[in-house]
């Protein structure tokens, strides 16, 4: 009676013995005794061929039979218990990702195989982007606002023009006082509420300043500031990753002009999307000369937004992943912060062994470091903050001690209002006459610049 409700007569391989895939979830749910938790908005109007084919003895290779051809997965949340989603490219298994690692590194075993790895990944990292031709570089001056002096620190807010009409903003944390040559740390923001706006990005820049460095927290493309050239949805386009890669390179063109700074001591640090694009760039630009990125790096897990995965990067070198790039740092220092309760939960176990043989090979196992949070989550918190400032005070000469916590966080800081830190005045209003607007005027702009 079932067959024949589906088509009106039996079902037959001219058919392809197609069913609803509500229907067959429906099925497993009863053979195996499970629930499977589904927005009915992935289930609608698709339909599974073969569909009685596809049912095993087994519940978890069933599923796999009939979701993957949808591009569709369930995420295991108890003891038959499952939840519908879309095929998630950039989450794999941790085994997965792991024989992965360990068939790429195969490939090279000291210094001179692992520089010939590591030569072709960054040519094929710059072709990935689509920033094989650099676009030139604009020969506008930065928009400086007048310092905010604070306790120990000064704040600017700037924006840097990365193309024509196309814009980066920030916040440039700065030592009241210094003498000698300063370091700076980049701090690219994350995929968190508030953006650089919010507290702990406050907080963190503000006392690596205290410290005696330059930090510069910036947005991430479409993000922030950046949304009064652009949607929100533009950052899930696959051209971010590219935009926020030459916006990198951009801004450290113009710090290492700025009177005063160290070019042999640069750092960047940002945790989460923040951590991917830590990473990327200190794969790309050699002129970074330490890395923290903060709980991102994984084998198993390639960035879920297209602004840490959208463009092939992962393709290079005949396959590659985060953990591979990020070995490209050696010997620079590299500091690893992971926790327990994300992507970054087994770093210890596999990964991390796998960067000290990369700097093993220069005789810098010590240059790479991996502070591990098992109880804790997805955050840039305190614990990861004090880590990154023990980081930079051990290889940059910085002082730790400038720095003083009361009641769990960074005392003497002055949290601001998220209008002191925008560059364009409080509505925009500032925002220069040529900017573009749009992704597909960005699109045009960019094809213009790179081709040659």
């Amino acid at each position: 009676m079932f067959c024949f409700s589906i088509t009106g007569r039996a079902q037959n391989s001219d058919d392809q013995y197609r069913k609803p895939l509500q229907l067959v979830l429906d099925d497993i749910q009863k053979r195996f005794n499970v629930t499977i938790k589904a927005d009915q908005a992935l289930v609608k109007d698709k339909w599974v061929t073969y569909a009685d084919w596809r049912i095993r003895t087994d519940v978890d290779v069933t599923l796999n039979n009939v979701l993957s051809p949808l591009d569709l997965k369930v995420n295991k949340e108890g003891p038959g218990k499952y939840k519908l989603k879309n095929f998630e490219y950039h989450r794999w298994e941790v085994e997965d990702g792991w024989q992965r690692l360990d068939k790429i590194a195969f490939s090279y075993h000291d210094v001179a195989t692992w520089a010939q790895r590591k030569v072709l990944l960054k040519q094929e990292l710059y072709a990935a982007l689509g920033l094989a031709n650099l676009p030139a570089r604009p020969l506008s001056k930065a928009i400086v606002t007048p310092k905010r002096v604070m306790s120990g620190y000064t704040v600017q807010n700037i924006a840097i023009e990365i193309l024509p009409g196309v814009f980066v903003n920030g916040s440039l944390y700065s030592p009241a006082k210094f003498k000698g040559k300063i370091p700076v740390v980049l701090s690219p923001d994350g995929h968190w509420g508030g953006h650089r706006f919010r507290k702990d990005a406050q907080l963190r820049c503000a006392a690596i300043a205290k410290m005696g460095a330059m930090a510069f927290s910036y947005d991430l493309f479409a993000w922030g500031e950046s949304l009064l050239q652009f949607k929100s949805e533009d950052h899930r386009r696959s051209l971010a990753v590219t935009i926020q890669a030459l916006g990198g390179i951009r801004i450290l063109d113009y710090l290492l002009t700025l009177d005063g700074v160290d070019k042999k001591r640069v750092g960047i640090s940002g945790g989460s999307g923040g951590g991917s694009h830590t990473t990327l760039m200190t794969a790309l630009d050699d002129r970074i000369t330490l890395a923290a990125p903060v709980v991102s790096l994984s084998s198993y897990h390639f960035g879920g937004c297209p602004c840490e995965s959208g463009m092939p990067i992962h393709q290079c070198g005949d396959g590659t992943n985060n953990v591979e790039i990020a070995a490209m740092a050696a010997p620079r220092p590299q500091l690893v912060v992971s926790d327990g309760k994300d992507w970054t939960d087994r770093m210890p176990e596999h990964d991390f062994p796998y960067l000290q043989k990369i700097y093993g090979y220069y005789g810098k196992s010590d240059n790479v470091e991996n502070v591990h949070l098992p109880d804790e989550g997805h955050d840039f918190g305190i614990s990861k903050r004090k880590a990154l400032y023990a980081f930079l005070a051990k290889h940059f000469d910085l002082d730790l001690k400038a720095v003083q916590f009361v009641n769990g966080q960074e005392s003497g800081v002055t949290i601001e209002p998220e209008k002191a830190l925008y560059v364009f005045g409080d509505n925009g209003e500032k925002l220069p006459a040529h900017a573009i607007k749009g992704f597909e005027n960005l699109e045009r702009v960019f094809n213009t610049q790179t081709k040659r």
